[in-house]
């Protein structure tokens, strides 16, 4: 049976439709970085400094205070105290909020200061909140929580649909922040003991860094709401306030997405000595493949953390797994942590440079997600990470370069079907 001419010319139109939404939708039109990053001078250089402050964003303040918390049984203790003790404001973001019972410990925890008169604005993301329950959400309006949903899908926003904001920012009276990896949710109580018991790292935040933090905050919900934040209930006065030298860095698709890839490479052509990641997910792209390569050319050590069998997004791990290949023949170490899921994202260079917070080493968080980080110049801190690290080492299994040759050519196959959507992993 013949097709009729106006049903094929039906067809090519529907085609020509649906190409230029992929397009709109996933396209970039922004210029990407596309040389290699030289490396200039080493992270105790005092051009880095300046290169992190004046090429890419905030400048490193002095003064600050950072506390690691380490798995659900720190961090989400540490975030409830932090609000139950709220006078004035709280803000709050996040990408992943899911129901439960640390979800509604939050919820319940909102509500009743925002009853009691504390101004509080939640952002939470669209897709990372699509577990929570509606009563959730309803009950902190009821109780006079503001809350909005970063690019739900309307069919005036479906062009940013791919555009998620992947930050985990609280701050407490503009004094008091955290940020990190985790998101609220069950799976991120207790200590990592088991599968069931995620692996992640949080970091509370006191000194004038913080001004930061709520300054990565209000730049969405100004983008989301037009109400501006700015009054010193949100921004009062920040006294030095420990001895960390840090910046809180953001990037987004809308503001210079490009920027996080950026500071990432700039970390690592600093490097003169070691290279410590940890990383839940994990897809580096050629211009980052090739600054690992050219670091361990010049001697830099380069130990990797990654999840095992135990992970939420299987798709990633395979994909991850296709782009080993030129780090392990250069010397890098490679190691799958054992016990449960790894969602930790710490990067400490040269045992003095740490950058921690939302951004995982893959395209998503470069080009298309909003992201923020902490960055801190400190050796001790970045002695306690890395003292982190070796514990986590403890529990996770090496890969060898042997072991990655060697793997099942049906994983090969996976791996090399993975690169056609690895732009979006």
């Amino acid at each position: 049976m013949s097709i009729p001419l106006w049903g094929v010319f039906l067809a090519c139109f529907a085609a020509v439709v649906i190409f230029g939404l992929v397009f709109v939708i996933f396209g970039r039109s922004e210029k990407e970085i596309t040389q290699r990053v030289a490396h200039l001078y080493a992270i105790s250089d005092p051009q880095f400094l300046r290169s992190m402050g004046v090429l890419l964003g905030p400048a490193l303040v002095a003064g600050n205070r950072v506390e690691t918390l380490l798995n659900g049984n720190q961090i989400f203790p540490a975030m409830l105290n932090a609000v139950r003790a709220a006078e004035k404001t709280i803000t709050f973001e996040t990408y992943i909020y899911w129901s439960g019972n640390i979800g509604r410990e939050f919820v319940d925890t909102l509500s009743e200061k925002a009853r009691q008169g504390v101004r509080i604005h939640v952002l939470l993301d669209w897709v990372g909140s699509q577990k929570m329950e509606e009563s959730s959400i309803q009950k902190m309006r009821d109780a006079g929580v503001e809350i909005e949903k970063y690019h739900p899908l309307k069919w005036h926003t479906w062009r940013r649909l791919n555009n998620r904001t992947h930050r985990k920012i609280l701050v407490v009276d503009g004094k008091i922040g955290f940020t990190g990896g985790v998101g609220i949710a069950d799976e991120w109580n207790g200590d990592a003991q088991g599968p069931d018991n995620w692996r992640d790292t949080h970091y509370r935040i006191e000194g004038p860094v913080v001004a930061q933090l709520q300054a990565a905050f209000t730049d969405n919900w100004t983008k989301l709401t037009g109400d501006v934040l700015h009054s010193g209930e949100y921004f009062p006065e920040l006294k030095e306030n420990g001895p960390h030298f840090a910046q809180v860095f953001k990037s987004s698709r809308e503001g210079g997405a490009d920027s996080m890839h950026l500071m990432y490479l700039l970390s690592i052509a600093a490097a003169k000595k070691s290279i410590h990641l940890s990383m839940a997910y994990f897809i580096p792209d050629e211009l980052a493949r090739e600054a690992m390569v050219a670091a361990l050319a010049r001697g830099v050590t380069i130990q990797i953390i990654l999840p095992g069998r135990y992970i939420d997004k299987t798709l990633v791990r395979s994909a991850s797994r296709g782009t080993w290949g030129p780090l392990l023949e250069a010397g890098a170490e490679i190691f799958e942590f054992q016990p449960t899921m790894f969602h930790c994202k710490v990067l400490i260079v040269d045992e003095l440079w740490v950058s921690v917070g939302s951004t995982n080493l893959d395209n998503r968080s470069f080009k298309l997600n909003d992201e923020s980080n902490l960055n801190v110049c400190n050796q001790q801190f970045a002695e306690r990470q890395l003292t982190d690290f070796k514990a986590d080492l403890a529990r996770a299994r090496q890969i060898t370069l042997r072991e990655w040759e060697n793997r099942p050519w049906k994983e090969k196959a996976r791996e090399y079907a993975l690169e056609i959507i690895q732009s979006q992993l």
